[in-house]
């Protein structure tokens, strides 16, 4: 038996996370991500799947993001029938993003088509709420630290990451004809510290391993988080602007809603109105509450004095007539509302009429990827166009690092190190260049680790005749 890895997203970038593998008659995704970001890689979206889909037998999901399952839709569509495996609550949370995406890009089509932006003459959505929901039926949900078979050569287990509720690394193990080689798949890593979720589990031995290096080249600052969270609303707010905090709905805006009722609890920062302005962030606070196992806040949910996701100075907006009226909205006050990095939703909006006003502020709590308006913000372009609309930016822009939901590079590399086993090889991916040299090196020159950061579309052959 031969098994060969084919990189098809999440190479040499922080988006479209896609890695086929081939043990010569069962071939399987694990991932299966949107491109995001870049004009360049948004189209791959749109190119025809570079393997016939009625080949791939299966498909496994490290969690929820849309860079590691919004391609679901599209793939099914295209003829893809299999089995797709997840924890539970990476399925529960999947369903509620998959069918916002095919919301919001029918949305965009329809915007684009009316106010005539777009440069295609009809444009059309990449997929639809219809497409996201054919998908439902071929999830398969897995428990936590409990191995199951997708094939009867391969064992599969999912362990905690950290990163989101429901996020696992994944562990495979393949019976070859002679021997038996194991393949780990780190997934998007978490902070060892988060107050909410469980921190990634170590894995003590792997033939081969794939390790997300979204910020490979970055420490975290020692600085609490909500601490600097805490300095930058009550500046906003010594000013009478209000707060703008672009959040992805799942795991960062639970976060922050977290930190913010502490802030107000013990007087950090004054009780103002916190509008979720996010009906996909309310369904997914609620999926917390649902599966309490896989995180740490269950003892302070029982507790409904305590209840940072219900109290009186938090208004969730569902209906887009409500979240249209926060525009007319004076003083100070925090919306939090999506998406994380400033690509569609309602945030969209909030900044077209927030950025022209230098009382405000946007606090970005996440990473920005390359080629997203967030990503420009946050380097400082003073002319950002909206709803085709140049707009100048005069609110003030900041970033909180050590709210991200991604390991820093001395956390990947704890979690490198949990390998009791030097692995033989070593695939870093989930990130840009330097993030990912700067991983390969520290890996190399500290572990002896075999590194390769793969090219997109590349082909590697793992082992042969096992």
């Amino acid at each position: 038996m031969n098994i060969t890895a084919k990189f098809l997203g999440g190479a040499q970038s922080v988006t479209g996370s896609k890695y086929l593998i081939d043990i010569g008659e069962f071939e399987f995704l694990v991932d299966c991500g949107l491109f995001q970001g870049r004009r360049e890689l948004r189209e791959r979206n749109w190119d025809k799947f570079p393997m016939p889909v009625d080949e791939m037998e299966a498909i496994i999901l490290t969690h929820a993001h849309l860079d590691h399952i919004g391609y679901l839709p599209r793939l099914v569509k295209q003829g893809f029938d299999g089995p797709i495996y997840a924890t539970e609550s990476t399925i529960a949370l999947a369903k509620i993003l998959l069918l916002d995406s095919g919301k919001l890009q029918e949305e965009e089509a329809e915007f684009a088509r009316k106010k005539g932006y777009s440069r295609h003459e009809d444009p059309s959505p990449l997929y639809t709420q219809e497409d996201a929901e054919a998908v439902f039926p071929l999830f398969v949900g897995k428990p936590f630290n409990q191995p199951f078979q997708i094939e009867p050569r391969i064992q599969v287990s999912f362990y905690f990451a950290g990163h989101i509720l429901g996020a696992a690394s994944v562990k495979i193990k393949i019976k070859g004809d002679q021997q038996e080689k194991t393949l780990v798949f780190s997934g998007d890593l978490g902070r060892y510290q988060d107050p909410i979720l469980y921190p990634p589990t170590l894995i003590p031995k792997a033939d081969v391993v794939w390790i997300e290096s979204t910020y490979g080249d970055r420490i975290a600052p020692p600085v609490k988080p909500q601490k600097e969270l805490a300095r930058l609303i009550n500046g906003t707010f010594e000013n009478n602007g209000l707060v703008i905090i672009p959040a992805f709905s799942v795991g960062r805006t639970q976060l922050v809603l977290f930190y913010l009722y502490q802030l107000m609890r013990t007087g950090q920062i004054p009780e103002v109105p916190i509008f979720l302005d996010s009906p996909m962030a309310i369904n997914a606070t609620e999926v917390y509450e649902t599966y309490h196992q896989d995180h740490q806040l269950i003892a302070v949910l029982d507790e409904k004095d305590q209840h940072p996701f219900q109290h009186k100075n938090l208004k969730f907006i569902s209906k887009a007539q409500d979240s249209r009226k926060l525009n007319e909205y004076k003083g100070r006050a925090i919306i939090v509302s999506a998406s994380g990095m400033a690509t569609g939703g309602r945030v969209m909006h909030h900044l077209f009429h927030h950025l022209p006003n230098e009382k405000d502020a946007v606090i970005f709590v996440g990473y920005q990827a390359e080629g997203t308006r967030g990503r420009r913000l946050v380097d400082g372009e003073p002319y950002i166009n909206i709803y085709g609309t140049e707009l100048e930016v005069k609110a003030k822009i900041h970033q909180i690092q050590g709210l991200s939901a991604h390991a820093d590079q001395e956390e990947l590399m704890d979690w490198a190190e949990g390998f009791v086993e030097k692995p033989k090889l070593a695939f870093i991916i989930h990130g840009e260049g330097k993030g990912s040299e700067a991983l390969a090196k520290r890996l190399k020159e500290e572990l002896g680790w075999n590194t390769i950061i793969p090219h997109y579309l590349e082909t590697v052959m793992l082992f042969e005749n096992i």
